[in-house]
């Protein structure tokens, strides 16, 4: 499926890292859908964005499952066995399977996507993720009409992940999204970064990426996806629904109950780096507010 707002790319026209951190400027259009060789004009308001560096990226994570400390993960998320990898696709589809994932990235069209990353801890980052549009997977597997929602699922290895050992979550991690937001184009499953495999730390071998959503509804090393006419379970919702809603979209407006969420702390810049105004959906209002036309986005947040 060709993409809406860029040239088709593949693994081989991703810039090196070193290239890619030497320009001194990033075209990027969609108030932060920096796509490289970008052709269309999502948007007339265009910007600069600067990708965090890959140490930014890969040493100050969020997976519990092998930590709650912002080192944890890449510290032990080595241990995470990726290959080989399967991802069950079931429920409301047409072609329910455990497929490979090497058979999924055959059918796929990586591409190049610098996009905002937004915490819900209030700190973050820009990444040049490497990936395919969500939509072009399930589409694969045939999405039947009643659907009406995405289920994720992590994988869960006590043996691999010493996190799961204490109850900090119910696991498995599992996630999950309204169908329009997933077949939505800026959705993606990530398997890269900078033209690299994606680091176990970070979702390896692949990860969800919703960039006007807070990070913790990215989910990582998926291994199962339902298509379903019920809204699912998501973790932190369980965990805490006062605090994590199901929609989760960035939002200045509307303070996690224990911090504001109208600025963030960029990382790089250390830990007295200049905090920034966030910006509605993280800076993808014009692309996907219509998606919330009408609703509360207090009540649904």
């Amino acid at each position: 499926m060709a993409n809406r707002w860029t040239n088709t790319l593949t693994e081989r026209d991703v810039t090196p890292e070193a290239a890619f951190l030497n320009r001194r400027q990033l075209m990027a259009g969609a108030a932060g859908l920096g796509l490289v060789g970008m052709a269309g004009t999502a948007r007339a308001a265009q910007e600069t964005l600067e990708p965090n560096v890959w140490e930014d990226i890969t040493q100050y994570n969020n997976y519990y499952e092998f930590g709650t400390g912002k080192e944890d993960p890449a510290e032990y998320a080595g241990a995470l066995t990726t290959k080989p990898w399967t991802v069950k696709i079931d429920g409301m589809v047409d072609k329910p399977a455990d497929y490979a994932l090497e058979d999924i990235l055959k059918a796929m069209t990586i591409e190049e996507r610098i996009y905002r990353f937004r915490c819900v801890e209030a700190w973050s980052m820009v990444v040049p993720w490497n990936g395919f549009e969500l939509a072009d997977l399930l589409n694969m597997a045939g999405v039947q009409s009643g659907a009406k929602y995405v289920a994720f699922e992590t994988v869960l290895r006590p043996d691999e992940m010493p996190g799961v050992r204490y109850p900090v979550l119910d696991w498995p991690y599992v996630e999950g999204l309204r169908l329009d937001e997933a077949m939505h184009p800026l959705t993606i499953m990530a398997t890269g970064i900078y033209g690299k495999d994606i680091p176990n730390q970070n979702g390896a071998p692949m990860r969800l990426v919703v960039p006007w959503k807070y990070g913790f509804k990215s989910i990582k090393s998926i291994v199962r996806i339902t298509l379903t006419d019920k809204e699912p379970p998501t973790s932190w919702n369980k965990a805490n629904a006062r605090e994590y809603g199901f929609y989760s979209n960035v939002n200045p407006e509307v303070s996690h109950p224990r911090w504001s969420q109208a600025t963030e702390r960029p990382l790089g810049g250390g830990l007295f780096a200049r905090r920034v105004p966030t910006l509605m959906f993280n800076g993808y209002e014009d692309e996907v507010a219509s998606l919330y036309a009408g609703m509360d986005l207090k009540a649904n947040y």
